[in-house]
C-alpha cells in the first residue's frame, strides 16, 4: 500500500504548518483587515481557501505516478513563464507596491505567477541535469542555460530580485551536487559580482536597503523603519512572549505585519520560545527533504527533490534573516506561515512532489528487496 511508503514525518509537520499558519494570519491581519475592510476574518478567510486548494494539490501530487507527475511539473513551469510574461500586459498585471507581480483573476482573486516558478523550475533543471548526461556540445549547453535564465530578465522587469536570486541559486547548487566543473564554478563566481554591482549598487533603493542593513538607525523614519520596528516586535516577546493576539508591532508601526513580517508578531507573541519551536520544525522539514533527496530512485527525482527543498530552505532563510536583521530587506513570505494564496498553494505543491518522490522511492526499494529474495 503505497501510504506506507509514505514520508510521514515531513507531511505531519507540513500539516502541522498549514493549521498553525492560518492562526498566524488571523492573529496577524485581523486588526488590519477590520480597519481596511470592515471584516476582521477577510484575510484569514482567504487564506483558509489557500488551504483546501493546497490540501487538495498534496493530495493529487500523492495518487500521481512520477511520470505524470513530471510531465505536470514541466507543463506548470511553462505556464509559469506565460503567467509573468502576461503580468505586463496592462489589463491584467496588478501593481502593488511599486512591482506589478500579481494577475488579476474572476472573483477579484488575485495570483502571483513568480510563486509557482519557484516550484516548477525545478523540473526544468532536473531534466536539464539528465540531458547534460548525453550532451557533449557546448553550443547545445550555452543555449539550454540560456533557455533555463531567459525568465529571470522578465522577473526583473516586474521587479522581483528576490524569486531570481532562490532560482539562481537553486540552478547553481543543483548542478554543482551533480558534478560541477571548476572552470563553471568560476564562470558562475564571476558572473555573480558584476551582476550584484548592477542589479544591486546601481539600484537606488536596493542601495539603500544594503545601507539600512548595515545602519537601520541612519534613517529610522524611512528605510530603516522596517528592520527597526521588527527588532522592536522580537525584544517585546522576551522569553516567553505578549501572548497570541496580544501582539502591538502588528498594530500599524510593523509594516507587512501579515506577510512578509509574520515572522516577528510571531517572535513577539509567542517568544522566544516560540521562535526556537518554529525554527526546529522548519529544520527538521528540511532534514526530511534532504533525506528523501539521498533515497531518491534515479537522477531526475534527485535533482528535482534537491532543487525543491534548496527552494525551500533559501525562502526561510532569506525570509527569517531579513526580519531578524541579519539579511538587506526583501519582499519574500515565510513559507505556510505568512498570508498570501499564491506562496501557500506553490509550496503545498512542493510538498506534494516531495511525499510523491519519497513513495516512490521506497516503494522501488521495496519491489527489489522481494525481487532479489525471490531470486536468492
Amino acid at each position: 500500500m503505497k501510504f506506507k511508503e509514505t514520508d510521514l514525518s515531513l507531511l505531519l509537520v507540513a500539516f502541522f504548518f498549514l493549521g498553525f499558519g492560518l492562526v498566524q494570519v488571523y492573529s496577524s491581519s485581523y486588526i488590519f483587515a477590520i480597519e481596511s475592510y470592515g471584516d476582521g476574518l477577510f484575510f484569514f478567510k482567504k487564506q483558509f481557501f489557500a488551504v483546501v486548494i493546497g490540501l487538495a494539490i498534496i493530495a493529487t501530487c500523492y495518487f500521481l505516478n512520477w511520470k505524470q507527475l513530471s510531465r505536470v511539473g514541466l507543463s506548470l513551469w511553462v505556464l509559469a513563464v506565460i503567467g509573468v510574461l502576461l503580468t505586463f500586459v496592462p489589463s491584467l498585471g496588478v501593481k502593488v507596491g511599486g512591482a506589478t507581480r500579481w494577475l488579476s483573476l474572476p472573483g477579484g482573486l488575485r495570483f502571483e505567477p513568480s510563486e509557482l516558478l519557484k516550484v516548477s523550475y525545478p523540473f526544468v533543471v532536473g531534466y536539464w541535469i539528465n540531458w547534460l548526461k548525453k550532451e557533449r556540445l557546448l553550443r547545445s549547453k550555452i543555449l539550454v542555460v540560456a533557455l533555463l535564465c531567459w525568465p529571470f530578465y522578465f522577473l526583473l522587469k516586474q521587479p522581483d530580485f528576490g524569486t531570481v536570486v532562490i532560482c539562481g541559486a537553486s540552478l547553481f547548487y543543483v548542478h554543482f551536487a551533480f558534478g560541477m566543473r571548476i572552470k563553471t564554478v568560476l564562470a558562475f563566481a564571476l558572473t555573480t559580482v558584476p551582476a550584484f554591482y548592477f542589479l544591486v549598487m546601481q539600484v537606488g533603493y536596493r542601495y539603500d536597503r544594503v545601507k539600512s542593513f548595515l545602519d537601520p538607525w541612519s534613517d529610522p523614519s524611512n528605510s530603516g523603519f522596517q528592520a527597526i520596528q521588527s527588532m522592536l516586535s522580537f525584544h517585546s516577546g522576551g522569553l516567553f512572549g505578549r501572548g497570541l493576539g496580544q501582539g502591538q508591532g502588528k498594530l500599524y508601526f510593523l509594516p507587512e505585519a501579515h506577510t512578509d513580517f509574520t515572522f516577528a508578531v510571531l517572535g513577539e507573541e509567542w517568544g522566544f520560545i516560540g521562535v526556537l519551536a518554529i525554527l526546529f520544525l522548519f529544520a527538521f522539514f528540511i532534514y526530511r527533504g534532504f533525506r528523501i533527496v539521498v533515497h531518491s530512485k534515479n537522477t531526475y527525482s534527485m535533482s528535482v527533490a534537491l532543487g525543491l527543498i534548496i527552494t525551500f530552505t533559501l525562502s526561510v532563510v532569506i525570509n527569517m534573516g531579513v526580519v531578524m536583521g541579519l539579511l538587506p530587506t526583501k519582499g519574500l513570505t515565510l513559507p505556510f506561515l505568512s498570508y498570501g494564496g499564491s506562496s501557500l498553494v506553490s509550496v503545498c505543491f512542493l510538498v506534494g512532489v516531495l511525499i510523491n518522490i519519497s513513495s516512490e522511492s521506497k516503494n522501488m526499494v521495496k519491489k527489489n528487496s522481494n525481487r532479489f529474495m525471490r531470486v536468492s
